[in-house]
C-alpha cells in the first residue's frame, strides 16, 4: 500500500452507507410503530409531538454493513483485529440504546452496561496493540462517557447527523492521512450513514435516531478515537471534532452540581438548547454547534506542522472559538433584542 490509503477505501464504504442508509428506514419505520417505539415530549425536549423514535437501527445496519463490506472485500490488509475490535464496541452501544428505546433500563444497569462495554473494547485493543494496561480504565471511561455526551447532545433536528457527518469526516481524513485505512473505512461508514439519515430526520414524517442511534454513534467515534489514539494518531484529528460536544455537556453539568441541581434529571440548560430558546430554531442550533465543531477542527488540524509559538497561537484561536460557542445563547438573545426593539 502506498503512504496514503488508496481512495476507494473511503470510497466504497460511504457508498454504500449512503445507500443504505436512505433506503432502510423505509423498512425499518413499518417496525418501529408495530413495536410502539414512540418518543413523547419530555423536560429537556425540543418538539411538540410523539414521534417515532429508534430509525438508529436502520443507521447502526447502515453503517455496519458498509464496514462489513470493506473487511470482506480486504481494503483493510493491516490491524483487522483492531477493526473488528471497534465494530464491535459499535454494535454493542446500539444494542443498549436499542434496549433502552424499547424497553427502558435503570440508571445504574445502563451505566454499567456502558462502562462494560468500554472495558471490554478497551481491553481488546490494548491487548492488540502490546500498549500499558493503564490505558483500560482510561480507555473504558473515555467510551462510556462519550455516549453519553452524543445522548446528551441528542436534542434537536439534524444535530446528530450533522455531528456524525462532520466527525466521520474528520476520522476519514486522520485515517488517510496517518496510512490507517480501518480508520477511514469506519469514519467514510459513519460520515455517509448520518449523512443519509438527514431527509428522514428533517423532511416528510421526520422521525429519531432515538438511544439506539445516540447511543452507536457515541460508541463508534469513542471506539473509533481510542482504538487510533492507541495506534499513535496525532490526539489533534481525534480529539478536535469531539471539543464542542464535550465542551457543552461539560460545562453544563458543571453549573447545574454548582447550583445544587439533580445533574441526572432531564432538562433544557444545554447551550444548543438554549440557542432555541432564543429564537434560533433546530436548523439554525444544529448549524452553530456544526459550525464550531468545524472551525475548531480545521483550526486543531492545520497547527499540526507549526512549531510551539504556532501552536500556542492556533489553541488560543481554538479556545475563542468554544468560548463564543458557550456564550452563543447570550449573543443571539442580545441580537434578537435588538432587532425587536428596532
Amino acid at each position: 500500500m502506498s503512504p496514503l490509503v488508496e481512495p476507494i477505501t473511503a470510497a466504497l464504504p460511504a457508498g454504500v452507507a449512503l445507500v443504505l442508509g436512505l433506503a432502510l428506514p423505509a423498512a425499518v419505520l413499518p417496525l418501529l410503530r408495530r413495536l410502539g417505539v414512540v418518543d413523547v415530549p419530555g423536560e429537556r425536549s425540543s418538539h411538540t409531538r410523539p414521534t417515532v423514535r429508534g430509525m438508529g437501527l436502520a443507521t447502526a445496519a447502515a453503517t455496519v454493513i458498509a464496514v462489513a463490506a470493506a473487511f470482506a472485500l480486504s481494503l483493510i490488509p493491516v490491524d483487522r483485529s483492531i477493526l473488528l475490535t471497534v465494530l464491535l464496541g459499535m454494535l454493542a452501544s446500539g444494542a443498549l440504546g436499542w434496549v433502552e428505546d424499547y424497553s427502558g433500563l435503570a440508571v445504574r444497569w445502563r451505566a454499567l452496561c456502558q462502562l462494560g462495554i468500554g472495558v471490554v473494547v478497551a481491553g481488546l485493543l490494548t491487548l492488540f496493540l502490546g500498549t500499558a494496561l493503564w490505558w483500560v480504565p482510561v480507555g473504558a471511561v473515555a467510551i462510556a462517557g462519550y455516549i453519553n455526551v452524543v445522548n446528551f447532545m441528542d436534542g434537536l433536528n439534524g444535530i446528530s447527523g450533522l455531528h456524525g457527518l462532520v466527525v466521520g469526516g474528520a476520522y476519514t481524513y486522520a485515517g488517510w492521512a496517518t496510512d490507517i485505512p480501518w480508520l477511514t473505512v469506519c469514519g467514510a461508514a459513519i460520515g455517509a450513514a448520518y449523512l443519509a439519515f438527514l431527509p428522514w430526520n428533517l423532511a416528510g414524517r421526520r422521525v429519531f435516531l432515538g438511544d439506539t442511534g445516540s447511543y452507536f454513534l457515541g460508541g463508534a467515534i469513542a471506539c473509533c478515537a481510542v482504538g487510533a489514539f492507541l495506534s499513535d494518531v496525532y490526539v489533534e484529528y481525534l480529539l478536535s471534532p469531539l471539543i464542542i460536544y464535550l465542551a457543552d455537556t461539560g460545562s453544563t453539568l458543571l453549573k447545574r452540581i454548582y447550583r445544587g441541581e439533580a445533574w441526572y434529571r432531564p432538562h433544557r440548560q444545554h447551550v444548543y438548547q438554549r440557542l432555541t430558546d432564543v429564537g434560533l430554531g433546530h436548523l439554525g442550533s444544529a448549524a452553530v454547534v456544526t459550525l464550531a465543531t468545524l472551525g475548531v477542527t480545521v483550526v486543531s488540524v492545520l497547527s499540526l506542522p507549526f512549531e510551539s509559538g504556532g501552536v500556542a497561537g492556533m489553541g488560543a484561536l481554538v479556545l475563542c472559538i468554544v468560548v463564543l460557542y458557550l456564550a452563543s445563547p447570550r449573543l443571539v438573545g442580545a441580537l434578537t433584542k435588538r432587532g425587536a426593539a428596532a
